[in-house]
């Protein structure tokens, strides 16, 4: 992984690729490639680190070529280096890029050892061209060749290839990793995502699991598995310009915490009456199925993760109903027990995470009353394969740290809560209180950025450590392993959070007159528990500092209260996630670190 980009034009395409790579750094990578098909020969341009020093490379040789493929990666097999970028070749013929991964890779390795192919990188993404280039010695024909190749592979790729000897095409196939196909005038292209083309073309095809598509300048016809043409549906995925640069702002991820408050008004708009939720926001039939929900089993990666953990509160309160969560890269490799009326919720950003598509995968075949995902892109793999979905609306999200993301979804996940109650009417005074506090987010959310320049004042002592601990009780202990993922992300500061009654079980250790500790606050029913477990960290030495409310009691002499914006019980903890993602930002600006694409970090993982 982690972008793909392919053109055949009646233009030159060397502009058109290089762009589009551009457009997707944001997905985070460590080398760049591109392969032209030029008129005379096919010509492999490939770079460690930057697109830029990949653009600096295709300036100085001025190439022409009317169809090319290129690719940003992220290391999976073998490191970082020039040799295993892609495009990966074979004979000087068959050139490829691809995204995913291929489990038997070793036993193709060995086939194409005994048939006398040299494999030049460490990766298994070379052996997908030798695989082609040996069928296509048979078959004499490309597409065919890939098509047979394919059969030999195990695991999650999509791929896009060119020949040397059929200029002007560009071949694709995809399983279980996303691509599409692009339409524009007098060309057409293959992306992995649409913010890579979205600026020259509106028109898309999504490829379905084993669908093959060829391009040229002035068709794109796709195949199903079986060889037979089809049609899919064509898609317009509305994206400007604006969406994909960062504005007056420094970074993606800052014009991204302060999009949040129109962010979440778009995932609520529509879907909440005066004062409750609206029926079959989840799509038509939802609120029928809802009535018998009896519990839920959600399974998340990384921050979506954390907003499920966050919201469970929720659903046992509003619903009563019990709740199960699970890490999406563990849960089908624990044979998980699935009762009678259970219903099955995903979560992810790009909707293509491929820990949390195994796991609704696996979850179709079990007895689950049916799965919802709630996700940012329509377009993709999880919204189409859920029974029932809601979109957090939210927009492009650059930044790898996801911050409007997270308050999306938990605004998401409240609207599932209230739909699920509404169908089994439970507790109306609740919903109605949950629908106001959510309307009143957005507004709370601006008055949490007027904490700057405050956070800003503490942010230098945490900037020069190298380790913090967060605290939190109740739900607001998922609010702390948010900040403290988003510290680490970007800053790389070791950084953990605990349950702050659990500070005496040994994290207690840990604290001495150097470490930050970070406490969320706000005025709840565990607040006075907290405020004794803080007592414990001030009798250590301790630094705190602390986000709450002005009635709050502590006495802090070493450290910082920040006054947080009198929150309602529904709407409190995404207002208290904002600061958090603010000491994160100034943080790692002081320390120098690349914030939109963190070392070792990728945006959309489309690997397991």
């Amino acid at each position: 992984m982690c972008g793909i980009i392919g053109a055949a034009s009646s233009r030159s395409v060397g502009k058109i690729l290089i762009k589009g790579l551009q457009l997707m750094e944001y997905r985070g990578y460590d080398s760049a490639g591109v392969v032209l098909n030029k008129e005379e020969e096919i010509l492999r341009l490939r770079s460690l680190g930057k697109v830029s020093k990949l653009e600096d490379l295709m300036i100085s040789k001025k190439p022409r070529a009317l169809s090319g493929i290129a690719h940003t990666r992220w290391a999976t097999h073998g490191a970082p280096s020039e040799e295993n970028a892609h495009p990966h070749g074979s004979h000087d013929d068959i050139f490829i890029v691809h995204n995913g991964i291929i489990e038997n890779h070793e036993e193709i390795r060995d086939f194409l050892r005994k048939e006398s192919y040299e494999v030049t990188s460490e990766t298994d993404s070379e052996l997908i061209a030798h695989l082609i280039h040996f069928y296509n010695k048979d078959t004499k024909d490309t597409l065919k060749a890939l098509m047979r190749a394919t059969k030999d592979l195990k695991g999650a790729y999509s791929i896009a290839a060119v020949s040397q000897k059929e200029k002007g095409k560009v071949y694709a196939a995809r399983q279980k990793s996303p691509l599409l196909v692009g339409i524009g005038i007098e060309e057409n292209f293959i992306a992995s995502d649409p913010l890579a083309i979205v600026n020259i073309t509106e028109k898309f095809h999504m490829l379905e699991d084993g669908d093959f598509s060829v391009i040229t300048k002035d068709d794109a016809v796709i195949f199903d598995n079986t060889g037979a043409k089809v049609d899919r549906d064509e898609l317009k995925i509305e994206a400007t310009a604006t969406a994909t640069t960062k504005g007056d702002y420094k970074h993606f991820m800052e014009k991204e915490i302060y999009e949040q408050p129109e962010c979440i008004g778009n995932t609520i708009n529509g879907r909440l009456g005066e004062n409750d939720v609206l029926d079959n926001v989840f799509g038509l039939g939802s609120s029928d199925a809802f009535r018998e929900v009896k519990r839920i089993h959600f399974v998340a990666c990384g921050t979506s993760l954390h907003a499920a953990k966050t919201a469970r509160k929720w659903f046992e309160d509003i619903c009563e109903i019990p709740c199960y969560i699970d890490f999406a890269s563990e849960y089908r490799y624990r044979n998980p027990i699935v009762e009678n009326n259970t219903l099955f919720v995903t979560i992810s950003q790009s909707g293509e995470t491929a820990d949390t598509l195994a796991a609704l995968n696996y979850a179709k075949e079990e007895k689950y009353i049916g799965i919802v995902s709630i996700c940012n892109v329509p377009t993709s793999t999880m919204a189409r394969e859920s029974d029932w979905k809601v979109f957090t609306n939210a927009g492009p999200e650059i930044g790898v740290a996801s911050t409007k993301a997270f308050t999306t979804q938990l605004a998401a996940l409240l609207i599932l809560a209230l739909s699920i109650a509404k169908s089994q009417e439970k507790n109306p005074e609740k919903r109605k209180q949950a629908a106001q506090d959510l309307r009143e987010t957005p507004a709370l959310i601006e008055k949490a950025f007027k904490l700057k320049d405050e956070i800003n004042s503490i942010t230098n002592n945490i900037s020069s450590n190298d380790n913090a601990l967060f605290l939190g009780r109740g739900m607001y202990f998922s609010i702390a392993q948010e900040g403290a993922l988003k510290l680490k992300e970007i800053s790389y500061i070791h950084a953990e959070a605990y349950p702050a009654g659990e500070l005496k079980h040994g994290p207690l250790a840990l604290v001495d007159e150097t470490i930050p500790v970070i406490a969320l606050a706000p005025e709840d029913s565990l607040v006075e528990k907290l405020l004794s477990n803080l007592e414990e960290v001030k009798a250590r030495g301790g630094t705190l500092y602390v986000f709450g409310n002005s009635s709050s009691t502590i006495e802090i002499k070493k450290g910082k209260f920040i006054n947080m914006p009198e929150c309602g019980d529904f709407n409190a903890p995404i207002v208290y996630t904002i600061p958090l993602q603010i000491l994160a930002y100034e943080v790692a600006c002081l320390r120098g670190t690349d914030l939109d694409q963190p070392r070792n970090l990728a945006k959309s993982v489309t690997v397991e």
